[in-house]
């Protein structure tokens, strides 16, 4: 039971006198009346260290962290390549911020981001048959069987969905390639 409890107890039990009410309230709102309750007092760290403690540091790596805070400013930024280069660790990849939005951006911010989508060439394409002539679709399936590793059923199949993609991630190079033969064989092919 505790002593909010009592005290109420007290106050609404006709028996009790006025004095031993007070006496209770002021037992309450005393500063010693928290000392008695035994709880455990900890003391906090002057400074917050998410590992705990650790000892200090040698005096090899003091004297590093001088040498590094002296270097200029050119330098410290070539220390963490070279770092990672040295213990055979690959450097940390780049977030993509593509496909979020962060509100509109006026002004000469919408100017910059127009300039460098236009900078941003594609790199990978894909091929997509469109069409191709009745009498050619032997050929193509054949075609489609060299740059591809499909059986003949799946190649047919392929080539009867049309317009269907044929290849994915190609190279600009591979993917002129592609189409340049199925057109040769009476396909029509377009670069995505």
């Amino acid at each position: 039971m505790s002593l909010c409890t009592i005290a109420r107890r007290l106050c609404l039990s006709r028996s009790a006198s006025s004095s031993r009410v007070s006496s209770v309230w002021a037992h309450l709102y005393s500063t010693e009346a928290a000392k008695d309750t035994g709880a455990k007092k900890y003391k906090l760290p002057d400074v917050y260290h998410p590992y705990g403690p650790m000892p200090p540091p040698s005096e090899k790596v003091v004297d590093l962290a001088d040498r590094i805070a002296a270097l200029p400013p050119e330098e410290i930024k070539q220390i963490a390549p070279a770092l990672l280069f040295r213990l055979n660790q690959e450097p940390p990849q780049a977030i993509s911020g593509q496909g979020f939005s962060f509100g509109s951006q006026g002004g000469s911010g919408a100017g910059a981001a127009k300039a460098e989508e236009k900078k941003a060439e594609k790199t990978v394409f894909d091929v997509k048959l469109e069409k191709f002539d009745a009498a050619a679709k032997i050929k193509i399936i054949k075609e489609i069987r060299t740059f591809t590793d499909l059986g003949l059923k799946e190649a047919k199949e392929l080539v009867e969905k049309a317009p269907v993609i044929l290849k994915q991630s190609l190279t600009k190079e591979e993917a002129e390639a592609i189409i340049g033969k199925i057109k040769a064989a009476g396909g029509v092919a377009v670069m995505e």
